[in-house]
């Protein structure tokens, strides 16, 4: 986008009025405002008798109109209520929402404003972009042909990942999602790397970017950060501040990573507007917004076709999942299932045992892998889910020591193998490995239980 452009859209989206309504009433998270009469979607300040109205963090109290009756204006603060009065002025600043982007925000934690919070200074030289822009047409989209590695080999091998595919996390609490992200975003091949925060607990949020994120992967990230204490219109925001800086450095050319941890949480925080401003419960108490905000934000991602002297950019999506209980038919798996392009199923099996990262491979599931990979890498990927799909089935028998070998030859071959496909797709938390290495191992493996499986097979007939 030009400067000129960019100077016009601004332009476009000015407020030429300095419209205003009084607080009448509050009712749980929602402020009712009388005579204030702007679009659902606003920006607005509050501010009292010749002071504005400051929250907790001592900056000015704002908030979104979230929805409206005949009288009142409902308002929905982006911080908490305390401070605020009846008779309180409320002013409009926004009717199209914008957010900070730019090049210095690389490397730095800000929140769901834009505003830096890892007390580093202010972030220079940013521009406003929509923060919820007009959808992206299906035909401006390029279809998915490039792989994106991450560093990680049960991903790269068993799940590859295109540049612009929208891929989802589904574990339990506990099991691994923050780490298994925090060393895709270290290892991986995009330029940049957007990472959301969505509805975290305080303390896990430097542990993500100390611990599992770390130097490396912070230099070429952006952090956005809304906790789970913060109010819930802040934590919608922030997911689509993610998405909004995303898209500025996918429209630059770039291949970026988007991460959202988690996409539970943004369910959740829709939930919560929407029943405060009186929307119906629908399955199993989220409200129908929550389905369609899910699909507006995990939209976001993709490939966009290049224009004139700039190749196209990407937006890859990796969105984890928190399963609730286990329950991998709740509805917020069930929604995102259907919306994403494939699944990374995480097993708490696994994780007990130590087996980092504890991705399930055979319950989990590329949909765009096949274009994205040799016919090679794809024939050997199938040979080695076959083994282990095999194993799987004689399990339990090998545990308890009932089985027979000989009853089965291809079983046979698959628990004599079992051992090094596991060494394979297992690797150390620190470690992010080469692909071409990786995927001449798989290659080797593949043709060893090949090899062998037709041997033994050979050899019962005979």
């Amino acid at each position: 986008m030009t400067a000129c452009s960019v100077a016009l859209d601004a332009l476009s989206r000015v407020q030429p009025l300095r419209i205003t309504g009084r607080v009448e009433a509050v009712r749980g998270l929602v402020v009712m405002v009388a005579d204030l009469r702007v679009p659902v979607g606003s920006l607005v300040t509050f501010a009292g008798s010749g002071r504005a109205v400051q929250d907790p963090a001592g900056g000015v109290l704002s908030g979104e109109v979230v929805g409206f009756s005949s009288e009142h204006a409902m308002v929905m603060l982006l911080g908490q209520s305390t401070g605020v009065r009846a008779g309180d002025r409320v002013v409009c600043e926004e009717v199209h929402q914008t957010c900070p982007v730019g090049e210095t925000q690389l490397g730095r934690v800000i929140d769901g404003l834009g505003r830096p919070v890892d007390g580093r200074g202010p972030v220079p030289e940013t521009t406003a972009r929509p923060l919820q822009p007009e959808p992206l047409r299906a035909m401006a989209r390029r279809r998915i042909s490039r792989a994106l590695h991450t560093g990680v080999r049960a991903v790269d091998l068993m799940t590859t990942l295109g540049r612009g595919q929208r891929m989802g996390v589904f574990a339990g609490p506990g099991v691994g999602k923050s780490t298994l992200l925090g060393a895709i975003a270290r290892g991986t091949a995009a330029d940049i790397s957007v990472i959301a925060l969505i509805g975290e607990r305080g303390r896990e949020v430097k542990d993500f970017i100390e611990h599992s994120l770390g130097e490396r992967g912070l230099a070429r990230s952006v952090i956005v950060v809304a906790t789970g204490d913060e109010s819930p219109l802040l934590r919608l925001r922030a997911a689509k501040v993610a998405c909004s800086i995303a898209e500025y450095h996918r429209d630059e050319g770039r291949d970026v990573l988007l991460m959202m941890d988690s996409i539970t949480r943004f369910a959740h925080a829709q939930r919560q507007v929407g029943l405060s401003v009186g929307e119906p419960p629908a399955t199993k108490g989220y409200t129908p917004s929550v389905f369609a905000q899910l699909a507006q934000v995990l939209e976001r991602a993709g490939s966009v076709e290049g224009r004139a002297n700039r190749p196209g950019g990407s937006i890859t999506g990796l969105y984890s999942v928190l399963v609730e209980g286990d329950d991998f038919s709740e509805p917020i798996c069930d929604a995102a299932r259907g919306i994403l392009d494939g699944h990374l199923m995480l097993s708490r099996k696994l994780a007990q045992k130590g087996h980092f990262p504890a991705v399930d491979v055979l319950d989990s599931i590329s949909r765009v892998a096949e274009d994205v990979v040799t016919p090679e890498h794809s024939a050997a990927r199938r040979q080695v889910l076959r083994m282990l799909a095999l194993y799987r089935e004689v399990e339990e028998l090998v545990q308890i020591g009932a089985y027979v070998r000989g009853s089965n030859p291809e079983c046979d071959v698959a628990i004599d193998f079992h051992g090094a496909i596991t060494d394979l797709l297992k690797q150390g938390r620190g470690d992010s490995g080469a692909f071409d290495p990786a995927l001449a191992r798989l290659a080797k493996l593949a043709k060893d239980t090949g090899d062998r499986a037709r041997a033994a097979i050979k050899g019962g007939k005979g």
